[in-house]
């Protein structure tokens, strides 16, 4: 499972006493959400297990609107990388393909091969999904189309 990062405006109206808000942050660690940041604007940083960008923002959503009975508005979702394969396959997911991941050892050096089908060559920027799984996974990385 993946670590899902939200970040959203608790209180867009900002209707809600700062213990109403206190209160809604104790109730949402009870959920099992963490709070990794909290501004005085209202703004968090929510981190949760997920897999799915958009199942991170209904469950924050639902979340949020039991905890504080406010509409949040969520800004943006992303995800913790720690190097894992499905950190890599998620941020293939992300681009909208599917994959297999092989990791191979090569004169000391970790290589992970992508295998992704020869269809979604022309339709993925292949700079791009390079660039982020270099990021992800911190090792060489081989791009395969068959």
């Amino acid at each position: 499972m993946r670590t899902a990062v939200v970040r959203l405006d608790l209180d867009p109206q900002r209707a809600l006493s700062p213990e109403q808000v206190a209160a809604g942050l104790a109730e949402l660690k009870q959920r099992g959400l963490v709070v990794h940041r909290q501004t005085d604007e209202g703004r968090l940083e929510l981190i949760l297990q997920s897999n799915d960008p958009d199942d991170a923002r209904r469950r924050v959503q639902e979340a949020c609107t039991a905890a504080v009975g406010t509409a949040p508005t969520v800004e943006t979702v992303s995800f913790i990388s720690r190097g894992t394969d499905e950190d890599a396959l998620g941020v293939v997911q992300a681009f909208g393909a599917t994959a297999r991941l092989v990791r191979l050892e090569e004169d000391g050096e970790e290589v992970a091969v992508i295998t992704l089908p020869a269809t979604q060559r022309r339709r993925i920027p292949e700079s791009r999904l390079h660039t982020a799984l270099e990021a992800a996974l911190n090792c060489e990385i081989r791009l395969v189309f068959e």
